[in-house]
């Protein structure tokens, strides 16, 4: 087997939008509580955004996109609130408020919004615990 078939981290992932430039104005807002910081643009096309060191996120965009589902991870509850406000905010739509997901497991604490093209964002924290 080769040598780079022993890593086992996603390098980046892309999602679909319909508009560009309201996307690009959607997730630096909504992603800047999580540390993320627009990176590249290949207007009109695409951008990345930089987390950690590199792009790991890009918006692509298509003509007819098929809403799909992200979660990005939160360094605290509050990264999750943060980002959960910034997202309303910049025009999301509402599809779980931040709190713990009891079904998902005892430390799962996320929240959830739809961007302008319906995909499902989330940021989730696992650092803290359910009470019972």
């Amino acid at each position: 087997m080769s040598q780079w078939y022993t890593a086992a981290m996603i390098e980046h992932v892309s999602i679909p939008v319909s508009d560009y430039r309201r996307a690009v104005q959607f997730y630096t807002a909504a992603l800047k509580p999580l540390g993320y910081k627009l990176k590249y643009e290949w207007a009109p096309d695409a951008a990345g955004f930089m987390e950690g060191g590199h792009a790991s996120f890009i918006i692509a965009v298509q003509k007819r996109p098929q809403a799909t589902h992200i979660a990005f991870r939160a360094r605290s509850k509050k990264a999750v609130q943060d980002f959960y406000a910034a997202a309303l905010k910049a025009g999301a739509k509402d599809n779980g408020a931040p709190g713990f997901r009891r079904d998902y497991g005892p430390n799962y604490y996320a929240a959830f919004v739809h961007d302008a093209d319906g995909n499902n964002v989330e940021a989730c924290y696992f650092g803290a615990r359910a009470s019972k």
